[in-house]
Formats: C-alpha cells, structure tokens, sequence
C-alpha cells in the first residue's frame, strides 16, 4: 500500500513500520511518498530529519489506537459492512439532539450510546448531533481539544464503533450530524507543527497560533481540514457537520475556506446522491454566513442563533450578567425580534462588546430553518460555573414554556441530551490531561475565570477530579419517572412535524407580546404559539380571527374567541392550529380546552 505524508519542512523523511524504519522519496510541493506491504492493524508512524529522531503519528491517521501520541494503525473504513441502507435526510423540518458520547451514558461508548437510540426516534427526533469524536489526551473531555482531525476517539469505539453508532441510527431512521473543530488543535499531542506550516503567527485565536489558511503554505493546510471533513461525511454515511466557532477561522483570501469547505460538501452530495449540510457556529451574526455563494456568502446551510438563547433564557431566569445584559432590558421585545428576525444583534450597539455588532438578515428571503434556535447546548451549560442546565435553575415547569417556542417556533430546533424529560443532572467542564502541568494550568484557569465574578475557588469543580465527569453523566430515568416531561416534548414535536411546512421565511413568523405584564404569541405558519412568562398573574392574549383548535397546553385553558382572547394561567404555555385538525397527535397533555375559536 502506499503510504504518503506533507512534510515541506523536512530535510528526509522515513516511514516507521512496525519497528523498521523505510525511506521514502520526495516528491513536488512538500509530498513524501513509498510503497510498502501493510494490513488492517499495521502500526506505522513517520520519522522526520534524523532517522534515530521520535515516531510521530500520520497527520491523516484514520485509527490511532494508543492515543494521539501514539502511531497510528492501518485500517480501511471501507470495510465495514453497513446493515441499513439510507438515503440521507436534509435539514428542513429536522429536529437535533445534541449528545455528548462520553456521558450520554456512564459507559461513555458508542455502543452504549446506539442502545438508547431508539427512545429519541420514538420521541420524534430527526437527526443527533454528536459533539466531537477525534482524539483528544486522556479518556474524558469534552472533545474541543482534539489534535488529529481525521481519526476517532478510540475509548469511544473507534472508527468501528462510530460506524456502527450511525448504522444504528440510520435503521432507527436517525441522522447523524458531528461536530468538527477546525479552528485549533488542542494543547497536548498536536504534532502538525513539526510537519509543515499548519499553523501562523499572523492571526491569533483564543487558544494561540491561528491555523494557517490564508499564508504560505495554506493551500495545502486548507485541503487538509476540508479533506477531513469530506471523508467523515463519505466514510461514515454522517448526514451533515457542525462547525465549531467558524469566527476563529482567520482568513484573508480572496475565496474563504469556509466558501471552498461548502462547494466541496455539495459537490459531494450531488455525486453521491444524498442531501449534507454544514451548520455553523458564529457570533458574527453576518447573513454571509448562510448567503449562496453565488451571492459572495460563504454557502453555509445554517447557523447556530445564539441571540434567540439569550433572549429565551432571559425571559425563562430573569438572569442578567454578561453578554444578557443587552436581551435583559425588555426581555419580551428581544424574544419577538430573534423570532421574526432571526438576530437580536443586527447592526446597533452591544454593551457587552462596546460597539455595534451583527448586521440585519433578509426576513423575506431568509428561510427560518437556516437558523438553529434552542434553549439549552453543551456551551450553556458547560460554560456557567457549576453546570446549571434549565430546569435546576427555573424549574421543569418554565423549561415547558421554552420547549414550546423552540419546538413550535420558527427555528431549527435542538434539544441538549435529557432535556427532553427535564433532566437536572449538571454537565460540567471536564478534562483528562496527562501532562500534569497543563492539567494544573486548566484548573487553575477554569477557577481563575469564576473568581472574577465572585466564586469561591472551592466551589468551582475541579476539571480534572473523575467525579467531575461522573456528576455530568445522565441518570437515564424509568419510563414513569419521566413520562409527564417526554410527553410534553413528544407532543409539541408531532404537531410540528405534522403541521409546520419546512422552508418558511423569517418574514412569516409574526409576535404580539407585553413587556409590563410578560406575555407572548407567536403566529407562525398554521401555528399559534402563545406564552405568559409572569409567575403570579393570568393573562388574556391575543389569538388571529380564524378558527383555532387547541393542540397542546402545559395548563388547563378555557375555550376562547378571537374577540375574548386566550386566557393563560401564569407560567403556562398553549399551542393552537387548525381546527379539526389535531395534528395526528393525541389530546392535550393536561386534557384541557377543546378549542379556542
């Protein structure tokens, strides 16, 4: 087989092969190259310079059995014999699961994971979006500081294991969404610098030296991320990527990576005939981002909406810190406008950042289901203090309430793993460094961070202490401990799917609300979508003049007209449609009002 590696630095270069050490030949633009005889489960590595110099691992390693560090080991992802035909499944009308491999179950495998896959098909999830899979130092961790990007966590499963987790999901008729980091390696075990020029000192990024996509070199470094990205979607049947802080993606070029990444991504599901997305994470809030490159956009299919998180967790906590400061000041009118027109932040001032951020999308030409919305993500959670998710900080009860505007709202919708029956296990920051200095410095970083805004040092969980990872494991309740919850999401998930056409602008979404006495409504499509955030006091919304039906309610709601209004309990939620069309769901979750117009 032949066996190939960029090394444009290097002076010689010789392939490690199960001990014995062969030259390989030079070829034009940095490309070593030789032909030896090896089989799945080879260990090989390469060997830059001096011959007598360290085994490093291939930069395109697909298996790395011992860890990053380790060499790397034939295998052929072709050979694994897939069990479900699938044919893909795009992204309008889906609905996302976010799911940590590594504490969706105590066992942290993929095999562990795939064994629970049939409760989120039944439940009326479309798509799981894992968090990412390539190795990373030590066996837990959230997997954001991964160093090789073509290679599968091995205490994961593997790439095996992997295959065998999507195959899974496709016979459950689930898609498979990963996500991908491009804009950093991690700290321990990132090798490609000794290779060639993969990273520069012209751009920084939060971690340190950008990756190289727009200095000498780069041509090279761009078809190494985007070649990656392009074999994990071909190789393992994955239905789209998610893109991990595509802000941090330096780049000057003329044509952006991320424009090439996306007409590579759709070159590929035409010739393989199968939808694939990408789904990026931004905080620009530049519409470019999703554009059609053909109108200079970078060709992206959606992004992650951030402001709308704000401004739900606003309205659900009261919470006011940070970058919530801005969606805390009328917390009503900032849900409305992430509803009808996608950001928050458009073009105004942000106090948080000091000047004037994002820019206005095309309402009319945007369609909503290009923008992701949710009420809780691995970022969320993770990131606050103590790992607080929804329903511990404002109970199941108000957590309902956002349930129904991100399920029946315009956006794409996702769920965070155990959301979905109110779990309030915490999910905190966790890492298995081995180097014990990085180790110290990460625990001292993550305490350092919370003491500026007045935690005890004492009180913020020790990154790498095990019980870290154990505590942020989901506790997998009984049917009956969960069922008044996962009913509630069931339910607002059918309606969706049987009511809401995929492909709605923006600009069909349309909000009345009250900032004194909190309330909202969202007409959106078929969909009537109504909302009293207040604790304590009942009101009286508006519903449009033409005959409605209630769906779903979290309370008992009396029959109503256009005239009277909806009258809503506090902290309660309704969802009204057609009537005579009950969405092939059954009745309302508390039996309540026959209709409401």
């Amino acid at each position: 087989m032949r066996f190939e590696v960029w090394a444009p630095r290097a002076r010689r270069v010789w392939l490690w092969l199960d001990g014995t050490r062969l030259p390989l030949r030079e070829d034009p633009g940095g490309w070593w190259r030789t032909e030896a005889a090896a089989g799945p489960g080879t260990r090989y590595g390469y060997v830059l310079d001096e011959e007598d110099a360290p085994v490093l691992p291939d930069p395109r390693a697909r298996r790395l059995p011992d860890g990053p560090e380790g060499p790397a080991a034939v295998t052929d992802p072709a050979a694994y014999r897939w069990r479900h035909p699938w044919e893909g499944r795009g992204l309008a009308g889906a609905v996302l699961y976010e799911l940590h491999t590594g504490t969706f179950t105590r066992e942290g495998t993929f095999d562990a994971a795939a064994a629970r896959l049939g409760r989120l098909a039944e439940l009326g999830i479309t798509h799981v979006q894992l968090m990412p899979v390539c190795p990373f130092p030590g066996r837990h961790g959230w997997g954001y500081d991964g160093v090789a990007p073509w290679a599968v966590h091995e205490p994961y499963g593997g790439p095996e294991g992997l295959a065998r987790l999507v195959d899974a999901a496709h016979g459950a008729g689930l898609g498979v969404v990963l996500d991908v980091v491009h804009n950093h390696l991690g700290p321990s075990g990132n090798v490609l610098p000794r290779f060639g020029p993969y990273f520069t000192d012209r751009h920084h990024t939060p971690w340190g030296s950008a990756v190289n996509l727009d200095g000498r070199g780069s041509d090279e470094v761009r078809a190494y991320f985007a070649g990656s990205a392009l074999a994990f979607l071909r190789d393992f049947r994955l239905d789209g990527l998610r893109l991990d802080a595509v802000h941090e993606l330096a780049d000057d070029r003329a044509i952006p990576f991320l424009a090439e990444l996306s007409a590579a991504v759709d070159a590929l599901a035409e010739r393989i005939g199968r939808p694939l997305f990408l789904i990026a994470e931004s905080d620009r809030n530049d519409p470019r981002t999703i554009a059609a490159r053909e109108h200079h956009g970078l060709g992206l299919h959606a992004q992650w909406n951030d402001d709308f998180h704000h401004a739900l967790h606003v309205a659900l906590t009261g919470e006011s810190q940070g970058y919530y400061a801005d969606f805390a000041r009328a917390p009503m009118a900032a849900l409305a406008k992430t509803l009808t027109e996608g950001f928050f932040h458009d073009g105004g001032y942000a106090a948080f950042r000091g000047r004037g951020h994002g820019r206005a999308l095309d309402r009319a030409a945007t369609p909503a289901h290009r923008l992701v919305g949710y009420a809780q993500t691995h970022d969320q959670i993770g990131n606050r203090a103590l790992g607080d998710r929804l329903a511990a900080l404002a109970g199941p009860g108000r957590a309902a309430l956002g349930a129904a505007l991100v399920l029946c709202g315009p956006l794409t919708p996702m769920l965070f793993m155990g959301e979905e029956w109110g779990a309030r296990t915490p999910w905190q920051f966790f890492t298995d460094h081995q180097d014990p200095a990085l180790a110290q410095a990460v625990r001292q970083g993550r305490r350092a961070e919370f003491a500026a805004h007045g935690w005890a040092a004492e009180d913020i969980p020790d990154p790498q202490d095990p019980a870290t990872r154990e505590r942020s494991c989901l506790r997998h309740p009984a049917d009956a401990e969960y069922a008044e919850v996962t009913a509630w999401y069931r339910r607002l998930i059918g309606i969706r799917r049987a009511l809401l056409p995929p492909g709605l602008p923006l600009a069909a979404a349309t909000v009345e609300y009250d900032e004194e006495e909190r309330w909202l409504t969202l007409c959106h499509g078929p969909l009537v979508v109504a909302v009293n955030f207040s604790p304590d006091r009942p009101a009286t919304v508006p519903v449009p003049d033409r005959p409605l039906a209630l769906l779903a309610a979290t309370h008992p709601v009396p029959p109503a007209g256009p005239a009277a209004g909806l009258r809503l309990p506090p902290e309660s939620a309704a969802v009204l449609g057609p009537a005579g069309d009950r969405a092939g769901t059954e009745r309302p979750a508390d039996g309540g009002g026959e209709g409401a117009g």
